[in-house]
This record gives C-alpha cells, structure tokens and sequence, in this order.
C-alpha cells in the first residue's frame, strides 16, 4: 500500500462572526529602537497603564461568560514585559475568559518566565527581524538577536507556547528563507510573516539613505509564500498576510466584518492598524467606558468599495498601489488583517 504525503496549503483565513481580538498597549515605552517601530508616543501617548485602569479597561472587552465565546488579548508596547504588573495582567485577563499572548522582544524584563505559568499564557510571542545577528541587530538593536534566542530557548524548556514574528522589508526580504530553520531549531510552534507597515518610524522616512522599506509585489510573491510552506513542512503553524488579492477573491474590510481593537494608553481605540499616525479613531475610551470618537473618522470610509481594494490603504498609503497606464491598479490590496494559513503537514 503506498503511503499517503500529506502536503500543506495555504488557504485564507476568512474573518469569523463574532471572533474578537483586543490588541492592548499597555505601555509605550521600550528599551530598544526598532527602525520600524510603528509606536508614535504624541498619537498613542507615554504613560503605563495602571493594573486597576487595566481591569476596567479588559472589563469593557471581555464576552459575558453566559456568551459561550472569549475574546482574544494580545498585551503589547513599546515593550509589555517592562510592566512590572505584567504577570498579574495576565491572570486577570484569563479570569475574563481572554486568551492571553505576549507580544515581546524577547528580553522579558521583571522575571516573567517565573512570574507566570503556560497554564496562563497561551502564547509567549518573540520578534526578530533575521536569522542571525548581522541581518537582525541592524534593525532591532545591536545584541538583541543572542537575547531573544537565548529567552526564546529558555521559554520553550519551560513548556511555554512559543510563536516567533518576523517583519519583512526590503532590510531582510533577502534572508527571510532562513528563518524556518531557525525558527525550528529554536522550538517554535507559530511562525507570523509579517508585512512591514508604513506608520510610525518608516513612516517617516526611508530605512536608509536612498533607500526604501516596502516590499515590491514580485519579491514578495517570489519569496514568502515559498518560505512559508518551507516553515510548514518543518512542522510550524505558519500565519502570514494576504496583502495581494487574487481576481476572484472578493474584498472585505474588517472594520465591517471583524471586531478588532487597538487599543493605546491614552484611551484612543483604532478599528484599523493603518489609521494609528492619525487622530481618526473611531472609539475612545472615556470615563472608563468606550464611546464613539465624535468627527470624520476611520470607520466612515470602510463601507467604501473601490477598485484599489483597501480604502484605507489607498488613502494613507498610496505608494504601494502601480497603476498601468489606462488607470487600473495593478493589484488590488486586501485588508491587512486578512491573513494566509498554512498548517504543518502531518
């Protein structure tokens, strides 16, 4: 009898009725300098979030439990380790019925590996930005490619649910093939491409002097697909964005079809990540409770359909759409939170 190969496949991840994910900043303070930090301390403020502020903010997310659904909680920064409540966050986001990950950058400040149990963090994330040190530190900080491979390791002995971001620019689109293995020496279970985003520092400016931070269509489409179902036959749960869509996909926003919050410490909601250099959030929170930003804001251009795809994406981001001659996008952009799956192959 001859064996059954099972292969893995990419497949969209449609927005889910009812899934809900609260990206919280509980801070924006950080100890390294990313070159494309998207963190803009004058839009999304300076201060840490107190625990008790914490508590009434989850409050206002969280599914009643009579629901029979959780909310997804991503804890970010600036760098949420840094929160010296970080370990008692957690615990009362799952007494909320949340799952819980921490977004890090792998130095993990105040102990948090003794401080909290994988019984209580579902996922413990870890970006880095290269296989080694040469392509990674130039990026995220010089040393800071041994810290988090080391805290990575570290975290995987103690049985934690490691996952692993990579951001993909035109800095590190040429070394990208090599983070599956890399990510698979170190024990990963979740491997995240990431798209680089034009907000915060690479909004700005170039990466460097003559240089430019996006990613061009044919070099993405000639290199992370590939890398991604490399990383799944590694045995890795591969997520990565849609970014292009395909002639017979039909576009869809989720600010109309998701709930998604981002969430910063000086109380402004955003429905859509692109949107986070502009004072257009569409909710607030206000008096410990969330209420709707008055003005022309996000949420009244996502019912927009136009040919480009994302609305949002043409109006803050328009270098990354070509046009041929008559007119016509060259591709249309999905909504960034739309995501590619690939699961490992069996």
């Amino acid at each position: 009898m001859n064996e059954t190969i099972s292969v893995p496949l990419a497949r969209t991840v449609g927005f889910q009725p009812g899934e809900r994910n609260v990206f919280l900043h509980l801070l924006t303070a950080c100890n390294l300098h990313c070159r494309h930090c998207y963190i803009n301390p004058p839009e999304h403020g300076t201060n840490m979030l107190s625990l008790d502020t914490v508590r009434q903010w989850l409050a206002l997310f969280a599914r009643p439990a009579q629901s029979g659904q959780a909310s997804n909680l991503i804890l970010l920064g600036g760098e949420p380790t840094l929160h010296p409540d970080l370990a008692a966050i957690i615990r009362l986001a799952k007494s909320l019925r949340y799952a819980v990950t921490v977004d890090s950058n792998g130095y993990l400040f105040h102990d948090l590996l003794e401080k909290t149990t994988p019984q209580e963090l579902d996922y413990l994330s870890f970006s880095l930005d290269g296989p080694e040190a040469a392509v990674n530190d130039p990026i995220r900080g010089t040393g800071s490619f041994q810290v988090c491979t080391e805290n990575i390791r570290r975290a995987v002995a103690k049985g934690f649910q490691a996952s692993l971001i990579c951001t993909v620019s035109a800095l590190n689109i040429r070394h990208i093939a090599r983070m599956p293995a890399l990510a698979a020496s170190l024990g990963i279970k979740r491997l995240f491409l990431q798209v680089i985003g034009l907000r915060g520092k690479p909004a700005a400016g170039a990466a460097s002097a003559g240089g430019s931070w996006q990613v061009q269509p044919e070099d993405w489409f000639a290199t992370v697909p590939q890398v991604a179902m490399d990383a799944a036959a590694r045995g890795l749960h591969v997520v990565y964005p849609k970014v292009y869509l395909e002639e017979t996909d039909r576009f869809e926003c989720a600010g109309t079809a998701a709930e998604n919050y981002f969430v910063f410490p000086n109380g402004r909601v955003y429905r859509c990540p692109l949107c986070e250099d502009f004072p257009i959030h569409s909710l607030e929170i206000a008096g410990n409770a969330l209420v709707r930003h008055a003005g022309l804001n996000e949420d009244r251009f996502f019912a927009l359909n136009i040919p480009e795809g994302c609305v949002m994406n043409r109006l803050l981001q328009p270098d990354n759409i070509g046009y041929d001659r008559n007119g016509r996008p060259l591709h249309r952009i999905s909504c960034c939170l739309l995501k590619q799956e690939i699961l490992p192959a069996k």
